[in-house]
């Protein structure tokens, strides 16, 4: 397939490169210096049939797009707030794909109506108000109605109302791994810095703050079902992204300052396994692994990087798992705190 659109792609860039030469000699003979070159009907009737065959080929494409890549698109969302994130998100993908649906035929169709001909002369035509009115009003309404609606639910997704405390969970960020320290039965994080970073204190908690004692580190990201959580980002070198696709949270870490996100999870790992598209994608991807000699693959939620923040970016993963409060309670009475660490 790769091989192919490379194919594609190549043909199209020769096809735009000769009509590119083929609109200099137009634009000469306008300018009377090359009598050489005549356009006539013909010329003007295939350039115009190749618009109709373009509109063909972009409009069969873009089905061929949409019918290959809608099962590659994410599951349904795994946080509270992720249905909202999604409506909005179809909303503005079915008003960019109701003017696409529009406009792109309107262009395509009046370059083939109004192509040259012999006998056909340009209609001068005077600036219309109400055409102007229309097609700059339309727009300018939809997309207000698009940004107040973005607004009011970045708003809503930010500022959530909370029916108990949300737990408290550092996301720290480095070159090119990710750790979570969890704020303890305290739920309150101790002081740390990096400037503090040293021996097994990879993430430069201070061992003095009366707070850090049972703070939790661990190197997997463990999460209550329907628990709110509030995760504070940090950094220790560059810009990163945290990226938790399936919950529909993304927040820049970023060094010298701090950034949060709370959102509440609804759907565990084991939940999520079980859900009939889940399972179809991961035999649709084990098919491919095992094409190419790989061991199987089982679905986990994941953190994300989505900076690129060095060379090896596309590796820094934490794996996030979604589960019961009791058995997230019991995994957590297994894990050392910070005293116990040192």
């Amino acid at each position: 397939m790769e091989t192919l659109l490379v194919i594609v792609v190549a043909l199209l860039a020769v096809a735009a490169l000769t009509q590119a030469v083929r609109i200099f000699e137009i634009s000469s003979q306008i300018k009377g210096t090359d009598t050489d070159v005549k356009v006539d009907d013909r010329d003007n009737n295939t350039q115009g049939w190749l618009m109709i065959l373009f509109l063909v080929f972009f409009f069969g494409a873009f089905a061929w797009m949409v019918n290959e890549y809608m099962d590659v698109t994410l599951p349904v969302a795994a946080s509270e707030h992720g249905a909202d994130i999604d409506n909005l998100w179809d909303i503005s993908m079915g008003v960019i794909l109701a003017a696409f649906l529009v406009t792109q035929p309107l262009l395509f169709g009046f370059a083939f109506m109004f192509r040259g001909r012999k006998n056909r002369k340009a209609t001068y035509m005077e600036h219309n108000n109400r055409l102007e009115l229309f097609w700059t009003g339309v727009p300018a309404v939809v997309l207000a109605g698009l940004i107040l609606y973005g607004l009011t639910t970045w708003s809503n997704v930010m500022n959530p109302e909370n029916t108990e405390e949300p737990m408290v969970v550092e996301i720290y960020a480095k070159q090119f791994g990710w750790q979570a320290r969890y704020a303890g039965s305290d739920n309150e994080l101790g002081y740390a810095n990096v400037r503090l970073i040293e021996g097994v204190n990879t993430l430069g908690v201070d061992p003095s703050d009366e707070h850090s004692a049972n703070d939790i580190i661990t190197n997997e990201l463990h999460l209550p079902k329907d628990r709110p959580v509030i995760l504070k980002f940090r950094s220790q070198d560059v810009i990163h992204s945290a990226y938790l696709p399936h919950f529909r949270v993304q927040m820049n870490c970023v060094p010298g300052t701090r950034t949060q996100f709370q959102f509440t999870p609804t759907i565990t790992t084991a939940e999520m396994r079980s859900k009939p598209e889940m399972i179809k994608k991961v035999k649709r991807v084990n098919a491919l692994r095992a094409e190419r000699g790989e061991d199987p693959w089982e679905f986990d939620y994941v953190l994300l990087c989505n900076k690129i923040c060095g060379a090896a970016h596309y590796n820094m993963q934490l794996k996030v798992v979604v589960e019961e409060e009791g058995a997230f309670n019991d995994w957590m009475k297994q894990q050392q705190t910070f005293a116990e660490m040192l």
